[in-house]
């Protein structure tokens, strides 16, 4: 059986990798305390089961959804951008519902990318940025990013030759896994630059709710002409604990919105309607849980900041998002060292070189593990060191 080209050329996926190598060391009896995944702890509010529990028993939801989201699922999703960015999109043209944002990363890069064309992407992001070109037969030009520009991928250091092939630039502020932020003026920056080279911006606001001493993201959509040249992906995994339920949207620009939509017409069949149902009572019901979240987020990061200073392990205090970002000690690579502590530490960590060539010097730490776990964890580190 020969395997197509795409399949050949992927990396091991990251978190499909940590999966497995948990799983070995607890099929020997090892316990083992994963900072790997961001897949938060604390489950999904009740009032948003409930209103799952509720949905499953109408007969018309075990139904064929639409292809693009529920009339009603798609105006949630609008009056929450502006209720909470004060953005408008238009339900029906700016607004489609995804199977959560990685499946739309994912078919962005068949609705926009050909083969031998270029994406843009961070030179540390979230790994499908980079995979879903493979997969599309599309290629790569990584934006450098690093603690000079605070983690801001260089869009404006592109080759005139590379500009002239691309279709598609990735941005995620707050990002994953560098926790850095962006402000107005980055963004209008990036604005001009996908409209002076006719370029495709994809910001995946995947973290916008998760933030620290009181700051709040912003929406990329709030600038003036985004939406000339931009979509925005937003996800109810982190902010609402869904990550299982697979349900996010993507807004903005029609017509990239209109393309996205016609692949997945092709592709798939659509969020389960009563999971939207779900979803609309997240969007529109009491935002209070997002506050005692950030607050539980926080209390932990603070935790972890004062661990890792005690242990002679530099990291920048997050701002927001789920993770602390933290430099490997002198002496080892970022696979060095997360192999180091898996094998005598017995804890998972992500190297950062797995999000892209400049997250090397790096490895990510997920807040999403109970207090006491994560203070036996970063203990573990330090007798390993």
């Amino acid at each position: 059986m020969r395997t197509a080209n795409r399949i050949a050329n992927l990396p091991p996926y990251l978190f499909a990798e940590i999966d497995r190598k948990v799983g070995l060391k607890r099929a020997q009896g090892i316990d083992v305390i994963s900072l790997g995944i961001g897949d938060p702890d604390r489950p999904t509010p009740e009032r948003i089961v409930e209103a799952m529990g509720r949905a499953i028993h109408v007969p018309k939801n075990h139904q064929y959804p639409s292809y693009y989201g529920s009339q009603a699922y798609r105006e949630a999703c609008s009056g929450w951008m502006k209720r909470r960015f004060d953005v408008d999109v238009d339900p029906n043209t700016e607004t489609l519902a995804l199977i959560g944002s990685k499946e739309g990363i994912a078919h962005a890069f068949l609705a926009f990318v050909d083969p031998g064309d270029v994406t843009l992407v961070p030179g540390c992001g979230y790994p499908v940025y980079y995979t879903g070109g493979i997969l599309a037969g599309g290629e790569t030009h990584w934006m450098p990013m690093n603690e000079g520009n605070g983690f801001l991928a260089d869009f404006e250091s592109t080759p005139k030759d590379i500009l002239a092939r691309a279709k598609m630039m990735f941005l995620s502020y707050p990002n994953n896994p560098t926790s850095a932020i962006a402000n107005e003026e980055y963004f209008d920056r990036a604005i001009a630059f996908a409209k002076a080279n006719d370029i495709l911006i994809i910001h995946d606001n995947a973290y916008s709710e998760i933030g620290y001493d009181g700051y709040r993201a912003p929406s990329f959509l709030q600038r003036p002409g985004a939406k000339d040249v931009a979509i925005e992906f937003f996800s109810t995994s982190k902010a609402y604990n869904m990550t299982g339920w697979r349900v996010a949207f993507a807004c903005g620009n029609a017509a990239a919105i209109k393309a996205l939509g016609t692949v997945k017409s092709n592709i798939d069949s659509g969020v389960f309607t009563a999971v939207q149902d779900a979803a609309i009572e997240a969007f529109g019901g009491p935002q209070s849980e997002i506050d005692a979240l950030c607050a539980m987020y926080q209390k932990r990061r603070d935790l972890v900041m004062d661990a890792l200073g005690k242990i002679g392990i530099e990291a920048a205090v997050p701002k927001a998002t789920i993770y602390v970002w933290a430099k490997v000690p002198d002496g080892y690579t970022s696979a060095e060292f997360a192999t180091h502590i898996l094998e005598k530490a017995n804890v998972v960590v992500p190297a950062g070189s797995a999000y892209g060539p400049d997250g090397e010097g790096f490895i990510r730490i997920s807040l999403t593990t109970p207090d006491d776990r994560l203070a036996e964890a970063i203990e573990r580190i330090k007798v390993s060191l």
